[in-house]
């Protein structure tokens, strides 16, 4: 035990042991969980507005009642596709050197999940209506209204980015709404936020739902056990991806997204004008004052069965009651926009 009589020994056992135990203990470990946790092909950093508008979702304390995490549970299959891993979070960095704000997971859910919200809504309209006031677009909503990132003009520039906000909610404003680009950048990172499909041939985890795939879209024992084609809920899928603007009643929101109840295009037995809407968006309703529709069915990779199902949903509610549609009609009209931009190309 003659170390501990020898001061320069023991302080250098000290070192030794705790270079080897640092090195066992986080080095080595971070090293392979750096390793097995690289970014997924497919994902990007954030944008300089993205990170601006991250900052932002900080300062205002969004983090408080929305996370940004889908967990291995049935109840979560609701915000992704997938429960979330590691990989997912690989791309993300350190705000600065004195900042460690990188991972928003959050712990409270008083709001929904944002994990894949960039896919959920993709329009822009939305998300700074949404802001502005949120019982605008969501009547149930408890969300705070964050009108302070929102200017009002007697007159907006071209550049400005006028919201359409619908006249009960402009509480006798009558100058136009501008976001300002505090409000752009934060919804800029509200629509960054989505989750990179897996590449092909790694495992895909799946969602612990409490019962076996296997039986779904299957017949059960005792039945006439035929299998058949999946079968594509119209009015789920709608409420999916289409109510939040348009409204579950398909009147939409005056002065602010279109209705569907009665629409010429809803009506038209020519499918063709709707599935292109659908794929890929609209702008031409802008001078009555109305927001730009995303593409809506290309954004979510939608496939023609769900796009099909979508719009017999519209064609058959609400009092509407026009043609239906079929998945190969909706697969023909597809495949003509690849045909027009092949045309475009060559000119």
């Amino acid at each position: 035990m003659e170390i501990y009589n020898n001061h320069k020994r023991l302080f250098g056992a000290a070192i030794i042991l705790f270079i080897a135990l640092t090195m066992f203990a986080a080095i080595l470990p971070a090293l392979n969980e750096e390793k097995n946790s690289t970014p997924l092909p497919g994902s990007k950093a954030l944008t300089a507005d993205e990170t601006a508008g991250k900052g932002i979702f900080i300062r205002e304390g969004c983090i408080a009642c929305h996370t940004q995490q889908v967990r291995d549970v049935d109840m979560d299959k609701m915000w992704g596709s997938r429960p979330g891993i590691a990989a997912d979070y690989a791309r993300i960095r350190r705000t600065d050197v004195w900042r460690n704000t990188a991972m928003l997971m959050g712990s409270e859910r008083t709001g929904p999940d944002l994990t894949n919200i960039g896919l959920r809504q993709s329009s822009q309209d939305w998300h700074l209506l949404h802001l502005y006031n949120p019982r605008s677009v969501v009547g149930q909503s408890i969300m705070p209204a964050y009108s302070w990132l929102f200017e009002v003009k007697d007159y907006a520039f071209p550049d400005d980015v006028v919201l359409h906000v619908p006249d009960e909610y402009r509480k006798g404003i009558t100058g136009q709404i501008v976001a300002t680009k505090e409000a752009l950048q934060l919804v800029a990172y509200l629509k960054s936020l989505k989750q990179t499909p897996l590449p092909d041939g790694k495992p895909t985890p799946i969602f612990l739902y409490g019962k076996d795939a296997k039986e779904e879209g299957t017949g059960k024992a005792g039945t006439d056990n035929k299998a058949s084609a999946p079968q594509f809920d119209g009015a789920a899928l709608y409420t999916a991806n289409c109510s939040s603007c348009h409204q579950p009643n398909g009147e939409g929101l005056t002065g602010a997204f279109p209705a569907l109840k009665g629409s010429k295009v809803v009506l038209d037995d020519d499918p063709e004008v709707q599935i292109t809407i659908v794929m890929k968006g609209y702008s031409g309703r802008i001078s009555e004052g109305y927001g730009i529709m995303p593409p809506v069915g290309t954004n979510n990779n939608l496939k023609p069965e769900e796009v099909a199902a979508i719009i017999n949903h519209e064609r058959s509610s609400w009092g509407n009651n026009s043609k239906q549609v079929t998945a190969d009609e909706v697969k023909k009209i597809i495949a003509s926009f690849k045909t027009d931009n092949s045309k475009t190309a060559k000119k």
